[in-house]
């Protein structure tokens, strides 16, 4: 998945597990940019009766660079606290919640917003409320309504952090069954039928926090980003997670309490680079690291595994992918540093020497009107790598991307495989409907509406 469980530590902590980090200039207003962090993954909307929220013992960040040091320039912090409102019942509510500041609602959660700029903290506000969890039309009618209730305005940001519907698509089923990918099942080295892709994530929900910023806000010198070329243009953005570096178990309070200073437990730039990119042996300590440090990695981007592993998996159809045995400064370009200008006309996301797994996003390049999922591969400039915007197909777009595809932005002697231009899993986003304003993730599947599935041992 884009950082679903991707790391063996992270996995057994869900709630500050990072999965999936969005930035793109708004098509509601193209003064304002978009930064968006999901968090806690693969979440049961008939979860109950302890249904998903926030961690108060987790402090969750969104990072822009605004430098060409990858470092954080600019940050947001998230703070939240969970109030019981009768602790002698089971209930998550008593009633229905009409209103997020309805009684009925058992455990309602709120949370400070910290803006932090080169070191100096500000607090923008306290005790901003987020929504409860959608339980069903009982417990939750009109969650449409209820949810609004929790798009805040702090001076000239807007913020969000509640639960969305997971938007990302990926057929985990199959490509963790031996890297396949059931649209090309027959040439795979264990052949089976043809057939189209099974999202995982489907019906999953996940946790968002979502902020709308100005522009001029997150450059360096204040001014609004105008000129694509113009090296101010770009941001890196990150999210990271943290926890107190020790734990103990309150008996009195009957839960565990953090002490000591905050240490990084989760990161997430660009999707699927700890996923995909980093070994297993590798992906903890990863996730502890900031991005200027990802130099230690770089090599992993330069001889990608997978890279090797699907000319093996399906013999002849990536013959010359597997003779390349240059190093991928295509990836390198895309992943670590940007891609500079001249090698794409008109565009550039170059952040720098420093190498770092950063979402880079050019905030002079506009919306665009014919969005394409497969961003700037396709010719959409306004699309992941440059950024990523909730719509792109990034599952498919690193695909063909590591099978060759994008070779020859660097190097034109290459000729890619036919394949590279062809390779997906299949799957697409068929969760709740996006919304065309703020904060765009569609609204989450709730408890009593929900289906569950179906499974098979054989």
């Amino acid at each position: 998945m884009s950082s679903h469980r991707e790391a063996p530590e992270i996995s057994k902590d869900p709630v500050a597990d990072s999965t999936d980090v969005y930035a793109f200039v708004s098509p509601a207003d193209p003064s304002k940019v978009i930064l968006i962090a999901n968090f806690i993954p693969l979440q049961k909307p008939d979860g109950g009766p302890n249904f998903y929220e926030f961690g108060d013992d987790v402090l969750y960040e969104i990072h822009v660079s605004n430098t060409n040091k990858a470092e954080p320039n600019i940050s947001y912090q998230f703070r939240f606290h969970t109030h019981v409102r009768n602790p002698a019942s089971f209930l998550y509510n008593t009633g229905p919640i009409s209103d997020i500041t309805d009684a009925t609602w058992n455990r309602p959660q709120k949370y400070s917003l910290t803006r932090v700029v080169n070191g100096e903290a500000r607090q923008l506000a306290s005790g901003l409320t987020s929504p409860p969890v959608n339980v069903g039309p009982r417990s939750t009618p009109n969650y449409a309504a209820l949810a609004e209730q929790a798009v805040h305005t702090v001076g000239n940001h807007r913020v969000f952090a509640g639960q969305r519907a997971d938007a990302f698509h990926v057929d985990l089923g199959s490509i963790f069954d031996l890297g396949a990918l059931r649209p090309f099942n027959e040439a795979h080295v264990i052949s089976m039928p043809n057939m189209g892709g099974v999202n995982a994530v489907q019906s999953y929900n996940v946790h968002t926090i979502a902020l709308e910023v100005p522009a001029k806000a997150l450059t360096r010198d204040g001014a609004a980003p105008s000129d694509v070329l113009d090296r101010r243009s770009t941001i890196g953005v990150w999210a990271t997670a943290s926890r107190k570096k020790g734990s103990v178990f309150d008996a009195q309070q009957g839960k565990f309490v953090g002490r000591g200073p905050w240490v990084q437990v989760s990161r997430l730039g660009n999707p699927l680079f700890n996923e995909v990119i980093v070994p297993m042996g590798r992906k903890d300590k990863w996730n502890s690291l900031p991005p200027n440090a990802d130099d230690k990695f770089a090599k992993y981007v330069d001889h990608p595994e997978l890279a090797g592993l699907l000319p093996a998996l399906y013999p002849g159809v990536f013959p010359n992918l597997a003779a390349y045995d240059k190093s991928r400064a295509d990836l390198d370009a895309i992943l670590l540093t940007g891609i500079p200008s001249g090698v794409v006309p008109g565009f550039t996301n170059y952040t720098g020497p420093v190498k770092a797994d950063m979402l880079r996003l050019n905030m002079a390049i506009p919306p665009s009107d014919n969005p394409n999922s497969l961003g700037l591969v396709a010719g959409d400039a306004a699309g992941f790598p440059n950024g990523r915007r909730i719509i792109d197909d990034v599952v498919t777009i690193e695909l063909r991307a590591v099978a060759g595809l994008t070779i020859p932005l660097v190097d034109p002697s290459y000729t890619p495989d036919g394949a590279a231009s062809a390779v997906e899993d299949g799957t697409s986003d068929t969760n709740a409907d996006l919304l065309d304003d703020f904060p765009f993730l569609g609204l989450p599947g709730g408890g009593y509406q929900t289906q569950p599935g179906t499974t098979q041992a054989s």
